[in-house]
């Protein structure tokens, strides 16, 4: 019989040689998954064409992609000890097929919206599933080199999904955005179901409907208020705007409220004590931040501009953001490694400034600029965030204790996607209410300059947020080597 003391060093010792094949290939599923969070970013105006619908309802598609998996991450913390993670696997991909061919069929508006919904089910458990894997297979001095390639993941998908989603549009039906991404999907998925194999225990633990309620009348009710605003500068909203608002308000305070009192008994469907930690606090917040202005301006507010303001194709818009996804990409993993070696203070200080500078340069654009200038002030805003999320990420969770690192992973998680819903309604709602009067309810020249003024601002909480960030490595704490 194997001694149990010797377990935990029989496991660091097999984890090297089978990490590779376990993270690769959830990083090559993750990244098919969340390709589809701004891959319509570029179809809005089409969409809202050929749907008759206004751009403030069509954006829906991307805020509530991002929505649903906000509500539907805090789950994971239960779906992850309850099932293991291969079980946990093949439900993120199934349901994430499911919706694909839900959107790929969808003949209206409603249609696509419940499969972008049932998209995101799948698309939400992949993530902490993730990097708890990540957490648990690589030693701390390792893990800003493997969270390099997870960046890659989680920034580049949907940097460069507008550049897939401009190329498909410019020859295809905007139903091809899924049929195309189907077989990738259905790919991933039988490659997962042989090859994915993680030890792991379960336990059975009990799920609080009630929190899950609270979660998603919270999130959705700010975001759904946010985008009425937007809706009641084209026609009279169906309800007031601050009404649900301040419904989502006090369900998040009472969502806060339940965790507190249900951790106590370990049975919280969010533990919160990851938020006693000052690291973790400081690098959850930029990283929020960071995620607002990466999809809401970056991916929504900048193909708007090239289409509304350059009038650009779908094709050129898509392509002109490419070389921004591609520096985010190459900077993954050389910054993973700087940050082993550094901390993060060195990297993400510069990255906030560089953010902070090109979204300002971005409000300076105008009907004569030239697509040149665009898209360098693009590529400037992707390194910004290169140096920045690897080492957040990264830093957030390497302060926690072994066993926060789940919830941990959830919280982040849940934050980056309703930074990225609230930046999406937000920007897109400040668009349209500052546009004239008969611009149909889409943002023109003005409201897109307003939106990215505000995005400035925000880059510059970054920027002086960024200067709370401590620099401290993460080193070997006695691993098997």
């Amino acid at each position: 019989m194997t001694d149990t003391a010797n377990a935990p060093s029989l496991h660091r010792q097999r984890a090297p040689a089978r990490s590779g094949l376990v993270i690769g290939v959830l990083v090559l599923s993750a990244f098919v998954m969340i390709l589809n969070e701004t891959i319509l970013s570029v179809a809005l105006r089409d969409l809202s064409a050929d749907l008759a619908v206004p751009t403030t309802t069509i954006q829906w598609l991307t805020s509530g992609f991002l929505l649903t998996m906000a509500v539907v991450i805090p789950v994971t913390g239960f779906l992850l000890e309850r099932f293991t993670p291969r079980q946990v696997f093949l439900f993120s991909l199934t349901s994430f097929s499911l919706g694909t061919l839900l959107c790929g069929l969808a003949p209206g508006f409603a249609l696509l919206l419940v499969g972008r919904i049932v998209q995101a089910c799948g698309t939400a458990v992949m993530l902490p599933l993730l990097m708890t894997t990540v957490m648990r297979l690589v030693p701390p001095h390792r893990r800003g080199a493997t969270m390099g390639t997870i960046t890659i993941v989680i920034a580049v998908a949907p940097a460069i999904g507008p550049t897939i989603g401009g190329a498909v549009l410019s020859s295809l039906g905007w139903s091809w955005l899924f049929w195309i991404v189907l077989p990738l999907s259905l790919a991933a998925l039988v490659t997962g179901a042989v090859l994915l194999r993680i030890d792991s225990p379960t336990r059975k633990v009990p799920l609080d409907l009630v929190s899950v309620l609270l979660s998603a009348v919270g999130f959705g009710g700010v975001l759904y208020g946010l985008s009425v605003v937007g809706e009641s500068a084209a026609a009279e909203p169906p309800v007031p705007p601050w009404a649900p608002v301040v419904v989502g308000l006090v369900s998040l305070v009472l969502f806060t409220w339940r965790q507190a009192r249900l951790q106590r008994r370990d049975r919280a469907l969010l533990d919160l004590r990851p938020f006693t930690y000052r690291g973790f606090v400081v690098s959850l917040v930029l990283t929020a931040l960071l995620f607002l202005c990466l999809i809401g301006a970056g991916a929504i507010l900048l193909p708007l501009y090239l289409q509304t303001v350059l009038h650009t194709s779908t094709l050129v818009s898509g392509l002109a953001v490419l070389p921004g996804g591609l520096v985010l990409g190459l900077l993954g993993r050389p910054v993973g490694a700087w940050f082993d070696r550094v901390g993060a203070r060195p990297l993400v200080i510069p990255g906030a400034a560089a953010m902070a500078a090109s979204l300002w340069l971005f409000a300076t654009l105008g009907p004569a600029s030239s697509l040149v200038v665009v898209i360098a002030v693009h590529v400037l805003l992707m390194a910004g965030l290169g140096l920045m999320m690897t080492p957040l990420m990264t830093d957030s969770l390497g302060v926690l204790p072994d066993h926060l690192h789940s919830h941990g992973s959830a919280i982040l998680a849940t934050l980056q996607q309703v930074a990225g819903a609230l930046g999406t309604t937000l920007f897109v709602t400040v668009a349209t209410l500052a546009s004239a009067g008969d611009s149909g309810g889409s943002p023109d020249a003005a409201g897109l300059h307003l939106a990215f003024i505000v995005a400035g601002c925000i880059g510059l909480a970054a920027f002086a947020g960024s200067f709370f960030v401590r620099s401290v490595r993460l080193e070997p704490a006695g691993e098997v080597q």
